[in-house]
């Protein structure tokens, strides 16, 4: 079966899937923008159960029940690179890689996604998107389908290109 990735403009705390992916740090403790919007969806439990996992490196995933969160019942904590140059290229790739491996491993069959490490960790969003998107197309996952979900205009149409090429 053939993987659908779907760009979606929502908040991703209100996405109805299997799995959410959260643009964690290494230390797994919640921080602000997407972390803080799926920790506070999750409740307290959420980083009570990250820590004793972390710490986790860039490139890296790995997965909590989502506990409070209406609308999934796992959270994939994603830890992006913090962007210096095209050399970090392979670190973001392998985190939507790993997020799928993590989704593959307690059964998420659909997943959604934000934009890593495009926010305070400075990744171009252009060369994010398109680094993303061939990720995805090229993981070898039981993931059927992926949301690529962007608060912002800017960002669904980045990857909405990406997805053309």
């Amino acid at each position: 079966m053939t993987m659908e990735i779907v760009v979606v403009r929502a908040d991703i705390t209100t996405i109805p899937v299997d799995a959410v992916v959260t643009a964690a740090n290494s230390e797994l403790v919640g921080g602000g923008g997407v972390d803080g919007a799926v920790h506070s969806a999750a409740g307290p439990r959420l980083v009570a159960a990250s820590r004793k996992l972390a710490p986790c490196p860039a490139g890296s995933a790995v997965v909590t029940p989502a506990y409070s969160m209406t609308t999934a019942k796992w959270v994939i904590h994603a830890v992006g690179p913090v962007y210096r140059g095209p050399e970090d290229e392979p670190a973001l790739a392998a985190v939507y890689t790993a997020a799928l491996a993590r989704a593959d491993e307690v059964g998420a069959r659909s997943i959604a996604f934000p934009a890593i490490s495009t926010g305070v960790y400075g990744y171009p969003p252009k060369d994010a998107a398109r680094i993303s998107v061939a990720a995805l197309r090229a993981a070898q996952t039981d993931v059927e389908t992926v949301l690529l979900v962007a608060l912002f205009p800017k960002t669904a149409a980045l990857w909405e290109a990406a997805l053309r090429q």
